[in-house]
């Protein structure tokens, strides 16, 4: 009995050591093939159940625009790029910032003007605001100025992308053939048009049309209310087009002149260092840089459609107070320096300029021997900046530097003051002031949109109030849409 209770024991522990050994066998093929011997499907504990989501309509918007306006910092900046899964945002390193000062004696002071509210109809006989703008005109239905997407394309490709259509634009004459000359001209002076063309707006949209957005429209409302016989011309690929002049039609339906005409770079940059600039771009030998390139191409077309035919330039984030009529030749101080009271920086989102004006001349020269793609407005502000700093005060240039009152009342980093309502009884007090200030002393208020674009316009905030006074179709029973949508 004792003999064959051994033995079973014995057989017990030759089974568990084979069990042990074929263990440890198991184990070092599991150890060292991984999980490559089998897997193990693990149901997922979160929203597996969900569709996909769609992609968001982020509040963050890569695209240029006009108007894309130019991000001003105090000190000149170059970009470094933080790396994000589809996306890329730049961050600044600050640098020097550019050398040379305003001279206080060359800043003009901007009067301090009585409120008085303007003509808006193309027709001067009219005895009533917006007398003659038809109460049903249909305003198209734009996109919200805070809802933009996020483009996943990252600025190389989009400048790429930009490349090829600028190629096409370059070397030929438009898709409309050789007339950009003649369409311009027959824009300005229309024979069978009872309303003089008086004062002359040049705006840039380089953008895709999707992105054209309220707040575009707005700074058009303004221009003919403050104009009523002005002419505005956008040159732009994309609003010269079906869809585009449907944006632009209640303008034009209502007697306004306004038209959107696609750039002929070569008849806009001929005779300027310009010209030699855009070819080496075409050919690849100017790299473009990680900036979006349509804001440096909006920088240099600007100037040289103030150079050929003069008039006043807007960006389109730009809302237009009072009339530039009695304004030449003419840019503006964005700071000033608080113990020199010398300008530190100038902007050139709004300039006042004669046809063929030399200082016209001298900034597409320093945009052309210059050109930096890398560094945010080293081509735009920067550039101008440096120009007037060299040429203030020497002969032959004639030209006003104005103080950051006339056009830039509110600078970038403050710009949210325009946009919120009033926190208690005090801080009303203090924004009716300001409203008070900038509707007296200021031709226009930049809404800096690179900053802005995300806010919300609150009721009884300065920019409500300016747009509603600012407002061309305000009688008519689609201003409700407009008034909504921009809030």
């Amino acid at each position: 009995m004792k003999h064959t209770y051994s033995m079973e024991f014995n057989t017990k522990n030759k089974k568990r050591s084979l069990f042990a050994l074929i263990s440890l066998v198991f184990l070092f093929l599991l150890s060292f093939n991984g999980a490559s011997i089998f897997s193990v499907k693990i149901p997922s504990l979160g929203n597996s159940h969900l569709p996909p989501a769609k992609p968001s309509r982020n509040l963050i918007s890569l695209s240029s625009s006009s108007s894309q306006s130019i991000h001003v910092v105090k000190q000149e900046t170059t970009l470094s790029t933080v790396s994000i899964p589809h996306l890329k945002l730049q961050t600044h390193s600050v640098q020097k910032p550019v050398a040379g000062a305003g001279v206080p004696n060359n800043f003009v002071s901007v009067p301090s003007f009585r409120y008085a509210k303007q003509i808006s109809p193309a027709n001067s006989n009219s005895k009533k605001e917006n007398e003659h703008v038809n109460p049903n005109t249909h305003l198209p239905l734009l996109r919200k100025s805070h809802s933009l997407s996020v483009e996943s394309e990252d600025s190389p490709i989009r400048n790429k992308k930009l490349l090829k259509t600028l190629a096409t634009l370059g070397s030929s004459r438009g898709r409309r053939g050789d007339d950009f000359p003649a369409r311009v001209k027959e824009h300005f002076s229309k024979k069978n048009d009872s309303v003089s063309c008086k004062v002359r707006f040049f705006m840039t949209w380089i953008s895709p049309l999707k992105s054209f957005t309220e707040r575009a429209f707005h700074s058009i409302e303004s221009i003919f209310k403050t104009h009523p016989n002005g002419c505005l011309l956008i040159v732009s690929n994309s609003l010269d087009s079906i869809k585009g002049r449907q944006i632009l039609k209640p303008f034009s339906d209502n007697g306004f002149r306004v038209t959107a005409i696609s750039p002929d770079f070569s008849y806009l940059f001929k005779n300027t260092m310009a010209e030699s600039w855009f070819s080496r771009l075409i050919q690849g030998h100017v790299h473009p840089g990680d900036i979006p390139l349509g804001q440096n191409i909006s920088n240099l077309l600007r100037l040289c459609l103030l150079y050929k035919y003069g008039g006043v330039y807007v960006d389109t984030d730009v809302i237009v107070l009072k009339s530039f009529a009695k304004l030449k030749n003419s840019i503006g101080a964005q700071t000033i320096d608080p113990n020199s009271k010398n300008w530190s920086r100038l902007n050139n989102a709004v300039m006042v300029f004669d046809k063929m004006h030399p200082l016209l001349y001298k900034f597409i020269e320093e945009f052309a021997l210059t050109f930096n793609g890398n560094k945010w407005g080293h081509n735009g502000p920067y550039m101008v900046s440096r120009v007037v700093s060299r040429l203030q005060g020497r002969p032959g240039f004639n030209f006003t530097v104005l103080p950051p009152m006339a056009f830039y009342p509110v600078n970038w980093d403050k710009v949210r003051i325009l946009f919120r309502g009033a926190k208690n009884e005090s801080d009303s007090r203090y924004l009716k002031g300001k409203f008070e200030q900038i509707r007296n002393q200021s031709y226009t208020v930049h809404l800096w949109n690179k900053q802005s674009r995300v806010f919300r316009i609150d009721d009884g905030s300065i920019l409500r109030r300016i747009l509603a006074e600012q407002c061309v179709f305000c009688g008519s029973s689609s201003n409700e849409y407009i008034v909504n949508t921009i809030g």
